[in-house]
């Protein structure tokens, strides 16, 4: 993986496509990717900035939520990872690399579709962590679709359960655990601002968790809590071989942005642990795009 701390050209710094059609069975698993995407696992280097904190962050399997994971590890931080069962073999990785930081990391599988679940993985992480102070919110489906009537309930059904009741469920049952100080961060996208016709049920979802946050902000500020969105825009993760982009657009994914690439989830990590950390101390209510170029304006 390219050395992180040696000034390159970015549009250089990883792979370009085209990439070989690789679909995937949802959710999809990392581990099979070509190119295997960067989560940081040996790019990215910590500082000590969350020492002694909790940590609890959905999709922490692969993706953006696994180099969040490993980025709040290298940082100091003990990390419950929530993940679908059949994400088993990417967790397990995540968790070699959590422990050999000489952090906790606590498994915590199951489906966040369901409430019931989603409180008690609330819990279950304030168990095994001993506290919660760091909360995580980036799970997601995405299924593109080329026409409305393609859009059937029961997709619009599992986007919306997933994308936004989770993030509900999960923030209002972990509300009672954070302390003044604590952080919640969700995950939204550039398609909230430039939705794509394919995803017509994902960017809905999206924009949703951008006025959920903003207004999540307002009031946590009262008890002390920042809230902030993060908003990638094409990374290389296993939500587009699974469903999330058509198996045709695979092979020139992210070749549209102003680099030439799509971005690798440890690109995302530094702005998660900003946001997580006492460095972010004054940033409430805010969307930080990391989108290639695009904006989110």
């Amino acid at each position: 993986m390219p050395d992180r701390m040696t000034m390159q050209d970015p549009r250089e710094q990883y792979p370009k496509p085209p990439f070989p059609k690789q679909p995937q069975a949802v959710p999809g698993l990392a581990a099979k990717m070509d190119p295997v995407p960067d989560h940081g696992e040996t790019s990215y280097r910590g500082s000590g900035k969350l020492i002694g904190r909790k940590a609890l962050i959905t999709g922490a399997d692969s993706g953006v939520g696994r180099a969040a994971a490993i980025a709040f590890a290298r940082e100091g931080a003990d990390v419950a990872l929530s993940y679908l069962d059949a994400e088993g073999p990417d967790a397990d990785d995540v968790v070699r690399v959590i422990e050999a930081e000489g952090r906790k990391a606590v498994r915590l599988p199951g489906d966040i579709t369901d409430e019931a679940w989603c409180r008690k993985l609330v819990d279950d992480a304030v168990d095994g962590l001993g506290g919660l102070d760091i909360l995580v919110i980036n799970a997601g489906h995405q299924q593109a679709r080329d026409d409305i009537e393609e859009v059937t309930s029961a997709d619009f059904d599992t986007t919306m359960k997933t994308n936004l009741y989770a993030m509900h469920w999960i923030t209002q049952a972990a509300v009672s655990h954070l302390p003044a100080g604590a952080s919640v961060i969700t995950t939204a996208s550039v398609v909230a601002y430039h939705p794509p016709e394919l995803l017509l049920d994902y960017a809905t979802t999206k924009a949703g968790i951008v006025a959920y946050t903003k207004v999540l902000a307002k009031q946590l500020m009262k008890k002390g809590i920042r809230a902030n969105v993060v908003a990638p825009g094409p990374f290389w993760t296993p939500l587009q071989p699974s469903g999330g982009q058509p198996e045709d657009k695979i092979t020139d994914f992210g070749g549209q942005s102003a680099f030439g690439r799509p971005g690798q989830p440890v690109e995302l990590a530094p702005v998660y642990v900003l946001l997580a950390s006492q460095d972010g101390s004054y940033i409430t209510g805010e969307v930080y795009g990391v989108t290639g170029g695009t904006g989110v304006a």
